[in-house]
């Protein structure tokens, strides 16, 4: 037996009720009605632990969430019309075949990855 994927994403927020909707409002994720079940499309997905004194996010933050996007350069135009500051380093994009990424937070300050997958090498 094994895992077949993550069943969901918990996590506390001072008003979950308007939390909720600026994911739903903004990046899509959620349902209206309060309804969260988020059926995704079928892609990687990365577990990975990191050093407890990493700086790769907030120290004060033990999780952070990452969004695979399809269309980082959309999806960040957007964002930044709505207000809501965007965060990207040339050191996250080094790596075509990793992918790109973009940093936001959310009004309760947790920060979000945003990542559009890249093209592995064909190995041919």
């Amino acid at each position: 037996m094994a895992v077949t994927g993550i069943g969901g994403l918990f996590f506390r927020a001072k008003d979950p009720k308007a939390l909720g909707q600026w994911y739903l409002t903004h990046l899509g994720v959620g349902a209206p009605e309060g309804v969260w079940i988020w059926n995704q499309q079928a892609g990687p997905t990365v577990f990975q632990p990191f050093q407890a004194d990493s700086d790769y996010f907030p120290a004060g933050q033990q999780t952070m969430l990452n969004l695979r996007v399809d269309d980082l350069d959309g999806l960040l135009a957007g964002l930044r019309a709505a207000g809501i500051e965007v965060i990207t380093k040339q050191e996250w994009d080094a790596h075509p075949e990793i992918g790109r990424f973009a940093r936001i937070h959310d009004p309760e300050g947790n920060a979000i990855e945003l990542w559009q997958p890249g093209t592995p090498p064909s190995g041919d």
